[in-house]
């Protein structure tokens, strides 16, 4: 979206908070097979509730989260009694949002996009149905690795990291790749990096689970060769002189989706009206979070204790979308930063939905004759963002017309098409299916 576009989105946004306006679907069932959501949103305005705990992980993708309470938009839309409570790792996300708030956990919240269908599913989590209101961001995540390294210079080019770590594992020694959650995104990243390059992350490599705020901490006492994560913690690592930036997560899928805004379905069941002002106040937060002039006062705010709790230092640089690989090469304005709003980051394609769940199953997570279109039809709200988006007043051109972005290519020259993801897998060397 252009600077101009962008502006005029955001004046629409400031002065059309409250347009009396039904809700909105998609008619046609695209060529994937998804189809727009058959959930009824009430038309009456009138909040149900205005309390909701929400979680977070201290990572810049969840900024919107954080401008939506410290700007006073969640309150603007009526939700006063809104609380983002911080969470030690994802494990502690999915365990109280398995809980709920009535007993003591959360109502939803900041997520790694593939966690709501593994929850809903009973996968690596006691079931409880989930339901993903929008998407949080695009790109941002890096993976690292460390000085031992620091020769190779790895990049996405994994040919040469793959014989280091062949050598270091003949000589005895234990080889590692971290990341933050079974089956999550930065799992994901990581495996099919691993992968392209010949290394099999099953066998090849262990792959621990270690939570972000935990990352470069351990890469200081050895715990891993490699690890995937979002900021702050992998320019943390390089202010740190402990290890440096191998990609930007955007170079192995340009404009991947990543974290998600889901809630329990229990509670948008109950609270639809509440549930959509939620997302119009985050959504709201993602504009603000995607204006340049912003960037500086976002990042001062994430590197408060009660966020981020990390230096500004370590936040500003890539907010701002300049990145310092710490190899010597540095990409000012980087194409692939993470975007909030722009390249239709906040909408929550079901297509890219259906990918991590398909990257799932090459890996044995989910089994192979489990049907993924019905649970995206359970699990994934567009219909929730859309009507958020048009109350909101938000320019019809930063509204995708359909629910699948199409055919993605990977920086492998692999091809995703939601319509044949069968012909996915066949593409792939390395896979459990």
């Amino acid at each position: 979206m252009s600077d101009s576009n962008m502006s005029v989105t955001r004046r629409n946004v400031l002065k059309g908070m409250a347009m009396a306006t039904g809700g909105i679907g998609l008619s046609s069932v695209t060529g994937s097979g998804l189809i727009a959501s058959a959930h009824a949103n009430s038309n009456n305005g009138a909040l149900e509730t205005r309390k909701a705990k929400l979680g977070f992980i201290a990572l810049t993708d969840a900024a919107p989260l954080f401008i939506a309470l410290e700007k006073g938009l969640f309150a603007k839309h009526g939700m006063t009694e809104v609380e983002v409570l911080k969470q030690s790792s994802w494990g502690t996300t999915r365990d109280n949002l398995v809980l709920g708030s009535a007993r003591g956990g959360i109502d939803g919240g900041h997520i790694l996009t593939p966690m709501p269908y593994l929850m809903t599913a009973g996968i690596n989590s006691d079931q409880v149905n989930m339901s993903i209101l929008g998407r949080l961001n695009v790109n941002g995540q890096c993976i690292s690795v460390g000085n031992e390294y620091q020769d190779l210079k790895v990049g996405v080019d994994t040919t040469e990291f793959a014989k280091a770590l062949a050598a270091k594992r003949a000589d005895g020694k234990d080889i590692r790749a971290a990341m933050t959650f079974p089956g999550g995104t930065h799992d994901l990243w990581m495996r099919y990096w691993l992968a392209a390059g010949g290394i099999d992350p099953d066998r090849n490599i262990a792959t621990i689970v270690v939570p972000p705020a935990q990352m470069v901490a351990n890469m200081r006492v050895g715990s891993m060769d490699t690890f995937c994560v979002c900021e702050p913690w992998n320019q943390q690592l390089i202010n740190q002189g402990i290890g440096y930036t191998a990609n930007t997560t955007g170079e192995l899928w340009n404009n991947h989706p990543e974290k998600a805004f889901a809630m329990r379905t229990d509670y948008v069941e109950a609270n639809p009206n509440a549930s959509r002002a939620l997302m119009m106040a985050i959504m709201e937060a993602q504009i603000f979070c995607e204006q340049p002039e912003n960037k500086e006062e976002i990042a001062r705010i994430c590197s408060k204790r009660r966020w981020i709790n990390a230096p500004f230092a370590d936040i500003i640089d890539r907010m701002k979308g300049n990145f310092d690989y710490g190899t010597g090469r540095v990409v000012e304005n980087h194409p692939q930063q993470m975007r909030y709003w722009d390249k239709h980051a906040a909408y929550p394609f079901q297509s890219h939905d259906l990918w991590f769940l398909v990257e799932n199953q090459r890996w044995g997570t989910i089994p192979m004759n489990y049907d993924l279109h019905a649970l995206i039809a359970k699990v994934n709200r567009e219909d929730i963002w859309r009507d958020a988006a048009q109350r909101l007043g938000v320019d019809k051109a930063d509204i995708p017309t359909t629910v699948t972005r199409g055919v993605e290519t990977f920086f492998d020259g692999v091809t995703f098409d939601p319509a044949n993801p069968q012909a996915y897998l066949d593409q792939l060397a390395i896979r459990r299916v």
